[in-house]
């Protein structure tokens, strides 16, 4: 049984992924179950988070949003001559015994359902995101998981669409309920609105009663988001880099500014300093502070802003306030492990509702997803990725 991982060069700079073959997963603990893989999505690996938080190995696994029936293996005969059955384990159950020609014939059991394991039965439909120091890839036909990384899968939800959207649903709740606390009537910036993420957020706002105004960065991208409903109030076509999304911000809300900024990153620096590729489709830092709202909320997913004094100073003015999009925090604590589940539940929820609608690439084949992968970890792709089973 094969999985994926990837391995990172001694300069800690490029990373290469690679099949690995496993060994049989062990005996499955307490509160542990097994997984038939069905779908698995994939998403940028943070290889620094990673690093700081003392979790570098040789092999790394490779994909962590998965949805997948829990196991139950069938039961197997074996005979032995006048001897009890081998020792038995908390995992397996004798069912029966019998003699057969002078031998003892026993037909046991081995559970796949950890003993203590209470949400969840032997084929039942599932979908979860897995922590970041599991030792299982998501990318693999079986794996091994905690019962509280799960949540039952509705039925009307495709398998694609369960693991497609589970993390960005996460990340669309994390930034706009928890750092934001969106409310109806507020107005919300969602920068990169076309893509995996965006395009939850947006449809989360929506369903708040929240007026929404996105950027798109290609035509492509304004005519998917055109398509949306909701309609959103306005969308700023950035990809030629003459729309100023300053002055659109403020002509939509009266001058007022937005309430909640949820950017895609932003510029820091002059043009002097940046990268190439945050030249054009990029906010300045400057930018969001100007359109930001009295009593505003901006959530940043750029982990090195840098606010000099005159920002704060604005910042105060306001009343506003920044906030860290970081969705590996769920798990980082098992503090929160009930807001977690809930939120996984109400993701699933409006995945089938109806709520959510994500935007899915076409399923790939197991084969094809190290090619894949390596497009996804360098940002390259606009639609979410998965692979199917």
């Amino acid at each position: 049984m094969k999985g994926l991982y990837f391995q990172q060069s001694s300069t800690n700079e490029e990373i290469t992924f690679v099949f690995q073959e496993r060994e049989n997963l062990p005996v499955t603990e307490d509160n542990y179950v097994k997984l038939q893989v069905k779908v698995c999505a994939l998403s940028h690996i943070n290889t620094k988070l990673l690093a700081e938080l003392k979790m570098e190995k040789d092999l790394f696994p490779v994909g962590r949003e998965i949805a997948g029936i829990v196991l139950d293996e069938p039961a197997r005969q074996s005979t032995c001559r006048w001897r009890p059955p081998p020792p038995l384990t908390a995992s397996a159950v004798v069912l029966l015994f019998s003699w057969s020609n002078s031998y003892l014939v026993y037909t046991m059991k081995i559970k796949l359902v950890g003993s203590k394991v209470s949400f969840f039965q032997p084929d039942d439909e599932v979908v979860g995101i897995l922590p970041l120091d599991t030792e299982d890839p998501g990318l693999c036909e079986v794996v091994r998981v905690h019962e509280h990384y799960l949540v039952h899968k509705p039925e009307k939800v495709t398998w694609a669409e369960a693991a497609g959207t589970v993390r960005d649903g996460v990340r669309a709740y994390t930034a706009l309920h928890y750092l934001s606390h969106l409310s109806p009537g507020k107005s919300v910036l969602i920068m990169d609105g076309a893509s995996a993420l965006g395009t939850i957020a947006v449809q989360l706002a929506h369903h708040r009663g929240a007026k929404v105004i996105s950027t798109a960065h290609s035509l492509e991208d304004k005519q998917y988001l055109e398509r949306l409903r909701p309609s959103i109030a306005r969308i700023i076509d950035v990809s030629n880099g003459k729309a100023h999304v300053v002055e659109s911000c403020l002509e939509e809300t009266g001058g007022l500014g937005v309430d909640i900024v949820l950017d895609a990153g932003v510029k820091l620096y002059s043009k002097d300093d940046e990268p190439a590729e945050k030249l054009q489709l990029l906010p300045h830092k400057h930018d969001i502070l100007t359109l930001l709202g009295v009593g505003g909320h901006w959530v940043t997913t750029e982990e090195h802003l840098q606010l000099d004094p005159p920002d704060s100073h604005c910042l105060f003015l306001k009343g506003a306030t920044v906030a860290f999009l970081n969705d590996e925090v769920w798990n980082l604590s098992n503090v929160q492990q009930g807001k977690y589940l809930c939120i996984l539940k109400d993701v699933m929820e409006k995945l089938s509702t109806g709520v959510f609608r994500p935007r899915l690439d076409e399923p790939i084949p197991l084969y094809e997803a190290k090619v894949t992968m390596e497009v996804v970890q360098k940002n390259q792709g606009r639609k979410k990725q998965v692979v199917q089973f």
